[in-house]
Formats: structure tokens, sequence, C-alpha cells
């Protein structure tokens, strides 16, 4: 009998967990071909998640806990869930109720017939406009960045055979991003159509500082893309500055009467500075990265683990 292992990142999801841990309950009962766990990873959330994770898992073997010692994010918890896991399949989905854990034998099917991934998605989202404009910004990125197929649409509910997971989980650096660490593993990857539902309560976890960080993760964790479009746009900064200054020298030639103009002066200074400061930024948000990881900054710090004595073991 095969095994699925269901890894739910938390974080102030205490009135919508349960609900998600019933739903998948149900589900599986139906689906008696498979075996199951669920892994629940508090991250570091402000509110009673904890306690309801400690709840869900008192009685249950097949329940498991792991809290964060601070909040590393969501791809930080998605994979210490990850390395938690067991299941021949993995799926991964959020504690708010949005993604509809009884649908999750859509994923598995495809699985079945062959695939190595499959991706959730939605004909519509029902999140609010900023965070449907921070998945439009991950697509893109993931397209440009990474490589992803124009036609596969990504999203944090997902499902992966056992061997992606295992190629995942030896990314130890600093910075994970999960899209990028699929992507990296298979390309045998295929959609499947779900609902998307409306959030029972409370808002998205991600703010704005949060999906900025997300995207600049994604930009530099797996992609030397940004470094060389930077190369291209200085060549083309150089470009432009020696043909304007061929103008200029050409125009006073011509026209000796023409004072210099100080404005266009100060304007191309102000551009060619900016670009310049901007991308020196990038460079050192690379070598940045590059010092942490070597200094062995950990992707998470758990501060305890619920019904798993025999792995801490």
């Amino acid at each position: 009998m095969k095994k699925v292992s269901f890894v739910i990142p938390c974080y102030r999801s205490e009135h919508t967990l349960s609900h998600v841990v019933a739903e998948i309950d149900k589900k599986m009962e139906e689906m008696t071909q498979y075996a199951y766990d669920i892994i629940l990873v508090n991250d570091c959330s402000p509110d009673g998640t904890l306690q309801v994770i400690r709840g869900l898992c008192k009685g249950r073997g097949d329940i498991k806990g792991i809290d964060f010692a601070k909040n590393f994010g969501q791809h930080s918890a998605l994979m210490a869930g990850l390395r938690y896991s067991d299941g021949d399949y993995v799926v991964c989905l959020d504690d708010d109720g949005q993604t509809p854990a009884d649908e999750a034998d859509k994923l598995l099917q495809k699985l079945e017939e062959g695939y190595d991934a499959v991706y959730a998605k939605y004909d519509h989202k029902r999140h609010s406009w900023f965070r449907n404009f921070g998945s439009r910004v991950n697509e893109w990125m993931a397209k440009v960045m990474l490589g992803k197929p124009k036609a596969l649409y990504v999203s944090s509910y997902f499902a992966v055979k056992r061997f992606v997971v295992e190629d995942m989980i030896r990314y130890e650096n600093s910075y994970p991003y999960v899209i990028g660490l699929v992507l990296r593993a298979t390309k045998h990857i295929a959609n499947v159509d779900v609902n998307h539902r409306e959030r029972e309560s409370g808002a998205s976890g991600y703010t704005l500082k949060k999906l900025l960080g997300l995207w600049l993760n994604g930009f530099t964790a797996f992609s030397v893309k940004p470094l060389r479009i930077a190369t291209a746009v200085g060549a083309f900064s150089a470009v432009c500055g020696f043909l304007y200054g061929i103008y200029t020298v050409v125009k006073r030639l011509v026209r000796p009467d023409v004072p210099m103009g100080f404005s266009s002066m100060m304007a191309a200074m102000v551009f060619f500075g900016g670009m310049i400061m901007l991308l020196l930024g990038l460079i050192g948000e690379y070598i940045g990265r590059i010092y942490i990881s070597l200094n062995n900054s950990p992707q998470y710090v758990i501060r305890e683990t619920i019904n798993m004595e025999e792995e801490r073991a």
C-alpha cells in the first residue's frame, strides 16, 4: 500500500486548521488504497495555532507537529515538512482552507498516471488583488528566471513523488525556493483544475515585505540571469553614454554658439549613477547570500516536535 504525506505550513490558522485536517481525514477514508499521515509545521504563529496542533496530534500517531523557534517563512516550513515526510507521494497545501483538501485525489490520480509533480490550477483565485498580483509576479519570475514552461501554472497546492522530494531536501542553503527546487528536479509536471475557496477567516500572512523577499529569493536562488541582465543593461548604458558624448562634441563643433545643456548633463549623471548603484546592489545581494550560506545559516530552527519520538531518536 502506498502512503501519502500531507505537509501543511501553519501561520495564524487557529480557526481553520482543524477544518483542513478533518477534510483530509474524510477524503482519505474514501481512498482506502492509500495510507496517510499529516505533518503540521507551525511557523512561529503568534496566535493559538500551536495549541491547535497539539490538540490535533493528541491521541493520533498519524498527525505530527513541528514548531519553529521563529518565523522563517512558508518555503522553509515546507522544507521542514518534506524532510520529516516518508510518503511515496507528498501533497503540500495551505492551512486556510482555500486549497480544497477534498480534491487531493485529482493530484494523486495525475501522479498515478506517471507525472512526477502536479500543481493545482484555479480558474478564479479568491485572494485579494494584492495577493493575486503577487502570484502573477511569481509566475512571471518562475517563467523568465527558472525556465518554467509557459503553459504550466504553479501554486501552493501541489503533489510530488518521493524521488522529487529526496532531491529537494538535498538543498541545504539558507534561502529555499520550492518552485525552483521542483523545476530543478523534473520537467514532467502537470496541472489539474481545482476550486479555490473564499478564506474562512483572517487575512493572508503575506505582507509586501514578505512578497518582496520571496521575489528576491526567486531572482537570486537558482538563476544567474539577473546578473546577465545587469551586464546587458550596463553595456546598453555605456553605448548610450558614448553616443551621447559624440553627439555633444559634434553639436559643439557645428554650433559653437549653443551653450552646453546643464540639465541634460545632470539627467545623464543621475540616470547612469542610479543604474550603477542598482547593479552594484544586485551583485552585493548575490555576494551576501554566498556569505550567509558559507556561514551555514539554517533554513529553520525547530524548537519542538510532536509525535516524532522515533524520528528524533
